[in-house]
């Protein structure tokens, strides 16, 4: 997993961990203090805050799990996976576009990252250059002729 990637995920989680055991205690028991908690808007609110930040806490976890099981070497040398930066010819627009396939937590499509579960990302993996993708997008299908490719193993070189 990019040193980057596990970085920003820890920090978040930290801070939720915080939160979590030190700022929502402290909102629930004053929004308690106030009385009936049938009509305390306070207290649903903190509580339902708890809720999400437990459930966040829960996915966060989970995708360093998924992160850590990731295998570099497991990646093709040959075809778009993640990591690889391709060039691609846009038919319906008739221009070149660079597209880099991310993890979901560093996509920015205005910078050219695209996450290898997009449905771009999913179109691409697995082809080579050359080959032709089909991605459904809201706007209608694209055609992505892909021009160049260079594999995470050609950057590390």
């Amino acid at each position: 997993m990019p040193e980057h990637i596990k970085k920003k995920l820890l920090e978040e989680i930290k801070q939720l961990e915080h939160e979590l055991a030190h700022e929502l205690p402290l909102e629930i028991k004053k929004a308690a203090a106030l009385g009936d908690l049938s009509e305390n808007a306070e207290y649903h609110m903190a509580k339902q805050r708890q809720v999400f930040v437990n459930a966040r806490l829960g996915q966060l976890k989970k995708r360093m799990g998924e992160l850590a099981l990731v295998n570099l070497a497991n990646i093709p040398h040959d075809r778009v996976a993640f990591g690889s930066t391709i060039v691609v010819y846009d038919t319906s627009k008739d221009e070149e576009i660079e597209y880099k396939l991310v993890t979901s937590e560093e996509s920015d499509v205005n910078q050219g990252l695209i996450s290898t579960t997009s449905p771009i990302g999913r179109a691409l993996v697995g082809k080579q250059v050359g080959d032709v993708a089909t991605v459904v997008t809201p706007n209608g299908k694209r055609e992505l002729e892909i021009l160049k490719l260079s594999t995470i193993h050609d950057e590390a070189e």
